[in-house]
């Protein structure tokens, strides 16, 4: 279910007096934006987009499956402009609906993130283990992929929808990339299933963690640090046997009516400022070379990196999902 936010107000009301101060001309228009992003960040981001260039902006929010068939379905006559912040192999599976577009400043861009086809990094984002350290000792962690499967883990372990979840479809990637996408992986994937409870998002996985309903969640790394941040009972476990550390996208879209408001956003999506405020309020790690990971976070270095091809998990998503719902059906 999409949700329609238009968050102007105040926020143009300062834009407005900040380009009457600086004498610079206020921008015209709006920018309609496609995202999976966690509300707090939209709440965080969208005003301040706003302020400093005078352009509404008007956010659909779904999950990553829903934005991508809602594009699909809007292909001869698009509605949207920028798709913001979804999983990299959904935009790959589907580059055909985008326009490709060099930003300002490309040349900023750290290259080991330039992977996509009309899509660009918008955030590096890492998969881990959130685990309540008040409920568990830490003997009883679960350290790799397979031991998300132990039996003693049973219904206490929260995930969100590998068929709605962009960043739960690449969580079940990253087990078939490390353990292989034949019967092997699946072999080692099956009783993980078999313990998640699920949700219908990703950004509450941890919040159940942090409350103490799951004892062990899969979710992303900024998901997780915010319960970190805030000082809760929790703490952030990066898999021995391999994670996945690759960027989200944001692209325009074909055809979009706002093409030049789109095109400003995804600037200064990518700018250093917005880069600097992801990495500072919201535990994200930048793409951006010359911007740096919080120094809360570990360096990529200290835990062990697999490489995701995006190009292999986009053309077999279908046929991963299809298998995915069939083991749920039987769990």
């Amino acid at each position: 279910m999409t949700r329609r936010i238009s968050l102007r107000g105040a926020a143009l009301g300062l834009a407005l007096a900040v380009a009457a101060a600086s004498g610079n001309a206020l921008a015209a228009g709006k920018v309609v934006l496609y995202t999976a992003h966690n509300q707090s960040i939209i709440d965080a981001l969208v005003p301040r987009f706003e302020a400093e260039t005078g352009i509404e902006a008007e956010v659909i929010k779904a999950g990553s499956g829903d934005i991508i068939n809602r594009v699909l379905a809007e292909r001869d006559n698009p509605r949207g402009d920028v798709i913001w912040s979804i999983g990299g192999e959904q935009l790959e599976a589907q580059s055909g609906l985008l326009e490709p577009y060099r930003p300002t400043e490309a040349d900023k861009i750290d290259p080991v993130f330039m992977v996509g086809t009309n899509w660009l990094p918008y955030t590096a984002i890492v998969n881990v283990f959130v685990v309540n350290k008040e409920k568990l000792d830490p003997s009883q962690y679960p350290r790799t992929w397979k031991d998300l499967g132990r039996p003693d883990l049973k219904g206490k372990i929260s995930s969100a929808r590998a068929d709605k979840s962009g960043s739960s479809y690449m969580q079940l990637a990253n087990v078939l990339t490390v353990y292989g996408d034949g019967d092997d992986g699946w072999a080692v994937y099956r009783p993980i299933l078999g313990n998640f409870v699920l949700s219908g998002s990703s950004s509450a996985v941890s919040r159940f963690v942090n409350d103490g309903e799951a004892l062990v969640g899969v979710t992303l790394e900024d998901n997780a640090y915010k319960y970190v941040q805030g000082g809760g009972p929790v703490e952030i476990v990066y898999p021995a046997d391999g994670t996945v550390a690759a960027p989200d996208g944001i692209a325009l879209i074909k055809g979009a009516p706002n093409a030049d408001n789109a095109r400003r956003f995804i600037d200064w999506a990518l700018s250093k400022p917005t880069q600097e405020f992801l990495v500072a309020e919201m535990g994200r790690r930048p793409v951006r070379s010359d911007v740096k990971a919080s120094g809360d976070l570990p360096p990529v270095s200290s835990f062990k990196v697999v490489r995701y091809d995006f190009g292999w998990a986009a053309s077999n998503k279908g046929a991963f999902v299809k298998r995915w719902q069939e083991l749920l059906m039987t769990q």
